[in-house]
């Protein structure tokens, strides 16, 4: 196994783990799911460098890469689910099965594309949702986890702005330029390529 794919498979462990630091309470255990997202963050970036820099891609990276991080953010999404702030849910079961059905709605229009021997691209409203997820999670985690890091979590993200701390603003904010993106990016990926599977129908 290759350097990239060791990468894919560590970012798997690591949505493990995450998981159990988001549903596991030991202390500051909140802190320690942002500090594992981020580093499978950090292994999404370096598998695909890596891959295309030393001629390493494999069928295995091709498919098991981007699944991968639908895992991992699939399930960041649904471990919010329940989560709330001062009474206030950021990432509701509804905006959660959107997102969660769109990729799974893409990945089966693309696994009837390969059957095909259809090659589907990446579209730029993907690709801005997929940014737009990778913030919305971030922000979720620092709301949940900046208490336990003291007066400097305080100071960077609990001072207010209208009322309260500012980073609550931004993760609902967040949140809904996520979801909106997410149905806008699925929505026009399966009318651009309806062909595909109105044609089986």
């Amino acid at each position: 196994m290759n350097l990239p794919n060791k990468l894919t498979v560590s970012r798997l462990v690591l949505t493990a783990v995450f998981l159990v630091a988001m549903f596991w309470p030991f202390p500051h255990h909140k802190t320690a799911a942002l500090i594992l997202f981020l580093l499978a963050g950090i292994t999404d970036f370096l598998d695909g460098t890596i891959a295309r820099r030393r001629k390493l891609i494999t069928t295995f990276g091709i498919l098991m890469d981007p699944l991968a991080d639908k895992i991992l953010t699939c399930s960041a999404f649904i471990a919010f689910v329940g989560h709330d702030v001062i009474g206030r849910t950021y990432v509701q079961a509804w905006m959660v099965v959107i997102i969660v059905g769109r990729e799974l709605a893409i990945t089966g229009l693309r696994l009837l594309a390969a059957n095909k021997n259809v090659v589907l691209a990446a579209e730029g409203y993907g690709k801005h949702k997929t940014a737009s997820q990778i913030v919305c999670v971030i922000a979720v985690l620092i709301l949940l986890s900046y208490p336990e890091w003291g007066s400097v979590g305080k100071a960077l993200f609990g001072f207010p702005v209208l009322g309260r701390p500012w980073v609550e603003d931004f993760t609902w904010l967040s949140a809904w330029v996520t979801v909106g993106l997410t149905f806008i990016s699925g929505w026009l990926y399966l009318w651009r390529n309806r062909q595909l599977y109105l044609s089986d129908m």
